[in-house]
């Protein structure tokens, strides 16, 4: 895997310092990491697409994603979650209230206890599900999306370059998407350092033509997790026991008593 990225590196440096024009160099390309399916790349801009590209290679690189496997993080005090980005297992602890969903996100199906009391009732069951795959949606989102620029039904545009919150200059990208998630009429920028090519800022907008983003948040304190890099400060929110895995007992996503993993 280190050698995958060190070769990846290599490539890349190679692109941006020997390509034959300027032009060719603000867009270079870096292979192994390729679009997935349903992503609109016949709209989204070479250059917007290259940062893409550059983000990933900083957080560790296409191979290290696709190989972690296990993720664990607390979202905003509120609740516990550990994936299973190979399976789509994902359980979902609410303290609070003593609710627990274990859910598979891609197909929706799994358990789900509220207050304490097991629902299994079918078309209460199936509403827990849809919910715990929103939840998953959400927090997944606000840890992992560096890794998700290129992802399906996702248009990528390169703004231009603008100033973040904390004074710096950024390279920003917008994400608008299509016939994906739950919300697919929202919007968000991106902020690109360009020393480190890692997202430091992002803006949030509820619609795709809103002028103003109704959220702004830092990404800072950028940690490694296994193979790749994580970031759990969003300014006044945090998500906090980041945590990256190499197996975790099976029991988590079956058994509600079950304990995450140190």
């Amino acid at each position: 895997m280190k050698y995958t990225t060190i070769f990846t590196f290599l490539l890349l440096t190679c692109l941006w310092n020997c390509s034959p024009t300027a032009e060719q160099a603000e867009v270079p390309s870096v292979p192994n990491n390729p679009v997935a399916e349903g992503f609109n790349e016949s709209a989204s801009d070479p250059k917007a697409i290259a940062l893409a590209d550059s983000v990933m290679l900083a957080m560790g690189g296409r191979a290290a994603w696709d190989n972690t496997r296990y993720i664990g993080w607390t979202f905003f005090g509120r609740r516990h979650l550990l994936w299973d980005k190979k399976e789509g297992n994902v359980r979902i602890d609410i303290p609070t209230d003593s609710t627990v969903f274990l859910v598979n996100v891609f197909d929706k199906t799994g358990k789900a206890m509220v207050q304490g009391e097991e629902i299994t009732e079918a078309d209460s069951l199936a509403k827990l599900m849809s919910r715990a795959e929103a939840i998953w949606i959400n927090d997944s989102y606000w840890l992992v999306m560096p890794f998700k620029l290129k992802d399906s039904g996702v248009t990528l545009k390169y703004v231009g370059q603008d100033s973040t919150q904390a004074g710096s200059i950024a390279d920003v990208l917008a994400l608008t998407f299509e016939n994906v998630g739950n919300t697919p009429q929202n919007k968000y920028q991106v902020y690109v350092d360009p020393s480190s090519n890692l997202i430091v800022q992002w803006d949030y907008f509820s619609n795709a033509t809103d002028e103003t983003p109704r959220i702004s948040n830092p990404w800072a304190d950028y940690k490694r997790h296994g193979n790749i890099l994580l970031s759990g400060n969003r300014g006044e929110r945090g998500l906090t026991n980041i945590g990256v895995y190499d197996s975790v007992p099976e029991a988590v996503f079956s058994d509600f008593s079950a304990t995450f993993p140190e």
